[in-house]
């Protein structure tokens, strides 16, 4: 301690927070406590305050070979096959998955969705949010860490950059050293090949909204809209800034669910965990060093398991919030065991009641399915298949009646009652419909206007329906009536509207 710290007021006390590496010391003076009477310094003293804060260390994660890996991999590449290919696939002669927002229509394959659909999109949530649950239950972060988005590009933006700067200890090196020539064109190569990717993924997230095809012509005669730069540069950027600067910060800060995961944990979940029995006294050792002579367990101190972990975290430590359950630990642990002629798994995935109970693999696994995973798995199963049938079973038209405002009520030639109504046709099929509108309710009630209509595949129209009934049909007050519309391309299939039919006074 400095000779300045001996002189420091009772009140003080000096705190220091410890990075690891170095212990970061910031001086600053500060105004003295209160109650000290005067409210002044003592004469000579001189405050030295230490940050509590500790300084944020950029994390070099080293690649890693495995079988969890080659899973990581497995879902970058499909989840990417997904995203950058789906724009482009045809479905008759429009865009397989297009949500159009201008003409609101939801375009998924053969299906045809309209904003009265929106049911359809509560139990998609509904499903992701259960799936989510059983998945978390079961095994732990698996969205997280294999097909998160956040993880996904994270893992393709250090792809991209080992290509560019080389492996970690040379990302390292370069970085404490000085700017030359080397260091200049790296640094750019990596970041244009950034900046590629993320504009591409910019320009693909809103090709799900504006047909591609269109969208590449407006790109290239530099013509796309306000919104449309908008959105590709803002979906761009945010693609760039996460996976390329943010990275672990995201997962560990700014997403919710590492801070009620836990709430889903139990002690049967599966979960990447270090078998401190096996591995404790950990220590270095040579590989022909019998490690009870030395009294040691398997763990050799490498630490390779914290320079892979992509949020830099020792799982070492026990199970922690900021763990995505990627297990790249596991994977450079058992490169390790394999090594050493030790046997693998010291770092796998296993729940907590298998490792102090030394359970079988056989036998974590059966206790699996208990009871809150049962009725997750029910839940799920009820939604998808209400959904299911929902889909199955769903017409291919949809009709909206609205009352004209402009009278509600009139006689018209012959001493007839005629309410007039607007009905919205829409054609969910990707055929040409032609419909047949009649109604019922009221006595002699008949529709007084053209009563068939064609409407074009996908697309919806408004018409106009005359309703009439005699005078002495009903008594005066509103009365409910219903329009029934026949697709006469499915005659089995109807669809019944209800109404109000005003009798004046």
């Amino acid at each position: 301690m400095s000779q300045r710290c001996a002189n420091m007021p009772d009140w003080y006390k000096e705190q220091q927070v410890d990075t690891q590496e170095t212990t970061t010391r910031k001086v600053i003076p500060i105004a003295p406590a209160p109650g000290n009477g005067s409210g002044k310094l003592p004469p000579g003293a001189d405050v030295e305050m230490v940050s509590l804060y500790e300084a944020h260390k950029k994390i070099y994660p080293r690649s890693v070979s495995g079988v969890f890996s080659n899973w990581r991999w497995a879902m970058v590449v499909l989840t990417q096959l997904v995203f950058y290919g789906m724009p482009w696939l045809e479905w008759g002669q429009r865009q397989a998955v297009l949500f159009d927002l201008t003409s609101r229509r939801f375009y998924i394959f053969n299906l045809v969705l309209y904003p009265q659909d929106f049911i359809y999109l509560t139990g998609i949530l509904v499903i992701s949010a259960f799936s989510l649950f059983l998945f978390t239950a079961v095994a732990g972060r698996l969205w997280c860490g294999y097909a998160c988005p956040q993880t996904v590009y994270t893992e393709m933006f250090l792809w991209m950059e080992k290509l560019a700067e080389g492996d970690r200890a040379a990302r390292i090196r370069r970085d404490k050293g000085p700017w030359n020539l080397d260091k200049i064109w790296r640094k750019t190569a990596k970041h244009f090949m950034w900046l590629v990717v993320a504009l591409w993924t910019g320009f693909t997230f809103v090709g799900y909204f504006t047909p591609i095809h269109e969208l590449s012509r407006e790109f290239m005669q530099m013509s796309l809209s306000s919104w449309e730069t908008f959105w590709t540069f803002f979906y761009g950027f945010a693609t760039y800034g996460n996976a390329g600067f943010m990275r672990e910060q995201v997962c560990k800060h700014m997403c919710p669910y590492a801070r009620f995961q836990s709430a889903m944990f139990d002690n049967d979940t599966l979960v990447v965990t270090y078998d401190k029995e096996r591995g404790e006294p950990r220590g270095a050792r040579s590989k022909k060093a019998d490690p009870a002579a030395l009294n040691l367990g398997a763990c050799v101190s490498c630490d390779l398991c914290v320079q892979v972990c992509p949020t830099g975290i020792d799982i070492r430590n026990g199970l922690q919030y900021e763990c995505i359950g990627c297990g790249a630990c596991a994977d450079a642990c058992d490169t390790i065991m394999d090594k050493m002629g030790y046997a693998p798994g010291l770092v796998k995935y296993s729940t907590e009641n298998a490792i102090n109970q030394h359970w079988t693999k056989a036998q974590t696994l059966r206790h699996v399915l208990r009871p809150r995973v049962l009725i997750y798995i029910a839940i799920l199963s009820t939604v998808v298949t209400a959904m299911t049938v929902s889909l199955a079973t769903r017409l291919p038209f949809k009709v909206d009646v609205v009352r004209d405002r402009g009278a509600l009520a009139r006689i018209v030639e012959g001493g007839r009652i005629e309410n007039v109504y607007r009905l919205q046709v829409m054609n969910a099929a990707e055929t040409r419909q032609n419909f047949h509108i009649s109604v019922e309710g009221v006595p002699g009630l008949v529709v007084a206007s053209e009563s068939d209509v064609a409407v074009d595949s996908t697309e919806a129209r408004w018409v106009a329906v005359r309703v009439q009934a005699p005078f002495e049909a009903a008594p005066a007050g509103s009365h409910t009536i219903h329009f029934e519309i026949i697709s006469q391309q499915a005659p089995g299939k109807k669809l019944l509207e209800k109404a109000v039919f005003v009798v004046p006074r």
